[in-house]
């Protein structure tokens, strides 16, 4: 089944046209959800009777209350108190992305009494598995501390009635799948339980493992008319590298965005943006791959709300956070993967909203635009660079090294004792 998605965000179907329960349209309503997006208008009546879904749909459409709503529904349509938990199971590929996840279910479940465990590597071990052995309903996590808990026998698979795989073509990506296939495999046949598929691309791989592991789905894709939102403009510059840092600042000073991500491509690149981009008066945090998992939720919470107003970030945050009211994301090194600059841009406008994507097109990474217009099917402005935009720039001090002082003369080196060997 395809559909094309115009101009509008929304359709006209309303969540109280659907079949869901009184319960779960109070939480609705109160956090502010109306009409439907494309893909919950197609997916949701389908998945609300019990049919298994493989879903394609551009981030930022609504996939996540998609399948909270119908995994939702369905366990309230089926309350035996005798059930052993947990019931449902949501796989990510990433720490941020269940994070996320966890953050709308509990929105949406405001009055239901689902019990959720949160489940990730990296950080709060014991205190997961404390979590996930005291029979909650749903279990949201990725699948590798997933797959940890359940060798120890912290709960059982016998009983899911739910099963979710978010951004299945990242999964594969991340090397997930042996992962995955072993998590189906110790639950109850597909017939005996919903199924739900979404990802960014029903690839081959991803369309076989979901009618490998699913009864019978049916393929609903929501495509735009471009690979990008409509919604985002797009425009570059081709800065010479001394130029980059003015040219950033001096945008920066123009745009005056209230939240913006840039992105680049290494950790020792997010550092150095950092240190000048603070001292030239700039609440900014870098975000990379290796700052632990609570420092990082530290940061994304700062920025939500506004402690910080510019993250600097390598592609790890490029997939799976939603971060609301993001105005301009800046590739201040351009991608080598034509797919993550999809996905970078894609940080800004979010469910209907507007935004701004701003590319360098440097010395080093230049020759990554011909693959990134090829990819997105169309050509990225570029403008030229005013005097008034390359700024003067504070550079930040060199961070002072303590050395040990020594200020006496150097010790002699001890004469060997008599009869002994010198070494």
């Amino acid at each position: 089944m395809l559909y094309n998605m115009k101009n509008t965000h929304l359709t006209q179907t309303r969540f109280s046209n659907l079949e869901l329960s009184d319960i779960i349209l109070n939480g609705l309503k109160e956090a502010g959800f109306d009409h439907c997006t494309p893909i919950q208008d197609k997916a949701l009546p389908l998945s609300l009777r019990g049919k298994d879904i493989a879903g394609q749909a551009q981030t930022g459409t609504g996939k996540t209350a998609t399948f909270l709503l119908a995994t939702f529904q369905h366990l309230l349509n089926d309350e035996r108190e005798e059930i052993t938990n947990p019931r449902a199971i949501i796989l990510a590929p990433t720490r941020e992305l269940a994070i996320q996840i966890h953050k709308d279910a509990v929105l949406l479940s405001k009055y239901l009494t689902l019990k959720f465990a949160l489940i990730y590597g990296g950080t709060d071990y014991q205190k997961q598995l404390t979590k996930i052995k005291s029979n909650v309903d749903i279990i949201i996590g990725t699948p590798g501390r997933i797959i940890d808990f359940y060798r120890q026998n912290a709960f059982s698979l016998a009983n899911v009635q739910v099963m979710v795989m978010d951004e299945a073509d990242r999964m594969f990506d991340l090397g997930f799948i042996k992962d995955i296939r072993y998590l189906l495999k110790h639950m109850p046949l597909a017939e005996q339980r919903l199924n739900m598929l979404f990802s960014a691309t029903l690839s081959y791989k991803v369309t076989e493992l979901a009618y490998e592991h699913m009864n019978n789905p049916v393929l609903i894709k929501i495509e735009s008319e471009e690979v990008t939102s409509k919604a985002i403009e797009q425009f570059a510059y081709c800065p010479a590298n001394e130029q980059k840092l003015p040219l950033l600042i001096g945008l920066l000073k123009h745009h005056l965005p209230l939240r913006s991500i840039v992105f680049v491509n290494t950790k020792r690149c997010a550092e150095i943006l950092k240190d000048t981009l603070s001292v030239n008066g700039y609440k900014t945090a870098a975000l990379s791959g290796d700052v632990p998992q609570e420092k990082r939720q530290r940061l994304l919470t700062d920025f939500q709300e506004d402690r910080i107003n510019l993250l600097i970030a390598t592609d790890v945050a490029a997939r799976g956070l939603h971060i609301p009211d993001v105005s301009h994301v800046i590739n201040y090194d351009l991608p080598q993967d034509s797919e993550d600059y999809v996905h970078r841009i894609g940080r800004t406008a979010r469910f209907g909203s507007s935004g701004v994507a701003i590319s360098f097109i440097c010395e080093h990474y230049a020759y990554s635009m011909p693959d990134i217009e090829a990819y997105i099917g169309q050509k990225i402005p570029v403008h030229a660079i005013s005097p008034t935009l390359l700024v003067e720039v504070i550079k930040p001090a060199k961070k002072f090294i303590p050395q040990q002082q020594n200020n006496h003369k150097k010790k002699p080196l001890p004469r060997p004792r008599p009869n002994s060997v010198p070494t």
